[in-house]
């Protein structure tokens, strides 16, 4: 082999190995954990700055791969048809083609693709300083390319870009627990952050029935022995009703010295009234805006459905808060393999979701449902079956369920 076909070899494999640093750059970079390497940029690591720079300018990143890429696959396939051609003559041309489009695909597109897509940071870091250079040796064409660009948009009108959605936020929650980089509890709290917006105040609410409050007119004595009995910090404070909540009372200004001969009227503080429909958001606004713990629900004729806590609101983020005051009380309890306690104040989907069951409803609490499918005021002993439930009311007042077994039954084989 004389020098010129070897030199014409080793610049053939200079093109190849060009195909596949831009073949891999390509995919390292859109396969990056930018979140990470922003964090490690803003530590002051220079590599991991430039690699941040180049993102953000992604169209002019890739344009600079796509060009680079083409100028060396067409140069690679162009001189193997000519070291081809001088030692095989006229069907140079077709071995050249099938040899090249082999090499191309193997060692300039898949195997360099598949290496960067496994350690995508690594490569970045790799390529970041020499595709930096052929990002300003190509500006011109990359220019070019943009002015190109702008007119097909122009021209075409592409649909406006959608930001990420909320399904997708919460896939990419699940993909970095699956990967092992959040643990499963930061995992629910990211995704209780995420769904908080969709919550409303109808959805955890204390209803009316449920309410601790006192009468305006009722003796001090008496509201001190609310206080002490309930645990709660705070009571709603009504005129006859409590359809007509005139006040809300705070158990340390009921308690403190200085307020030993103010009436309840003095010492309460003006309720928070607010809709049933409104969501967790514009909820710990109202809270933080005016300062308040507690907000009275009003239904659609202006009277009490229920109030809502600032702790039920947060319990929406990081699940339930208990106090020492608090008795934990478990909402499902395990009875045997396959039998179940459970209280009728849990929520309708959690038990649903508990059982396996995938179905949506409008009912919020287990007593409603109970209810629902008994289709009257339930009774010690009633029963009922919901699909593979087997529901029994084993506690209830006059007017609704307390508690429940559930008992799980195994499908029956179709015949």
């Amino acid at each position: 082999m004389d020098s010129d076909s070897l030199g014409k070899i080793i610049l053939l494999a200079i093109f190849i190995l060009f195909s596949a640093f831009f073949s891999a750059t390509e995919t390292a970079f859109s396969s990056l954990n930018r979140i990470r390497i922003k964090s490690i940029a803003g530590e002051g690591n220079k590599n991991a700055q430039l690699i941040m720079k180049l993102s953000e300018n992604y169209d002019r990143l890739i344009s600079t791969v796509l060009i680079g890429n083409n100028i060396v696959n067409i140069a690679a396939t162009s001189l193997a048809a000519v070291i081809f051609i001088k030692h095989f003559g006229n069907i140079g041309v077709t071995i050249s083609t099938a040899v090249m489009t082999v090499i191309i695909l193997l060692f300039g597109e898949i195997s360099p693709k598949s290496m960067a897509k496994d350690s995508p940071e690594s490569f970045a870091r790799f390529s970041a300083p020499i595709i930096n250079i052929f990002y300003y040796l190509l500006y011109p064409l990359n220019f070019a390319f943009s002015l190109w660009k702008k007119l097909l948009i122009k021209l075409f009108k592409p649909s406006a870009v959608i930001g990420v959605t909320e399904e997708e936020l919460l896939t990419m929650v699940d993909e970095a627990e699956n990967d092992g980089g959040i643990d499963s509890a930061e995992g629910e709290l990211i995704r209780n952050a995420i769904e908080f917006g969709d919550t409303e105040a109808e959805d955890i609410y204390t209803p009316r029935v449920d309410v601790v409050a006192v009468n305006i007119d009722m003796d001090k004595a008496d509201v001190e022995a609310v206080f002490s009995d309930s645990g709660y910090s705070r009571l709603p404070v009504y005129r006859e009703t409590i359809d007509n909540i005139v006040g809300i009372i705070n158990q340390k200004d009921f308690r403190a010295p200085e307020n030993t001969d103010c009436t309840l009227e003095q010492m309460m503080k003006p309720p928070v009234f607010v809709i049933p429909s409104i969501n967790m958001d514009e909820l710990l606004k109202t809270l933080q805006k005016t300062k308040s713990h507690l907000a009275v629900i009003a239904d659609e004729f202006g009277g009490t459905m229920g109030i809502v806590t600032l702790e039920d609101v947060l319990e929406e983020l990081v699940g339930e808060i208990w106090d020492e005051q608090d008795e934990v009380i478990e909402e499902f309890v395990q009875l045997s393999e396959n039998e179940y306690r459970v209280l009728c104040t849990a929520d309708l989907n959690d038990m649903f979701e508990h059982f396996g069951i995938e179905e949506e409803t409008d009912i919020s609490k287990v007593s409603g449902w109970v209810i629902r499918e008994l289709d009257r005021i339930p009774r010690v002993g009633d029963s009922f079956t919901y699909g593979k439930l087997n529901v029994t009311v084993t506690k209830c007042d006059q007017r609704r369920a307390l508690e429940i077994v559930v008992r799980i039954s195994e499908p029956q084989p179709e015949e």
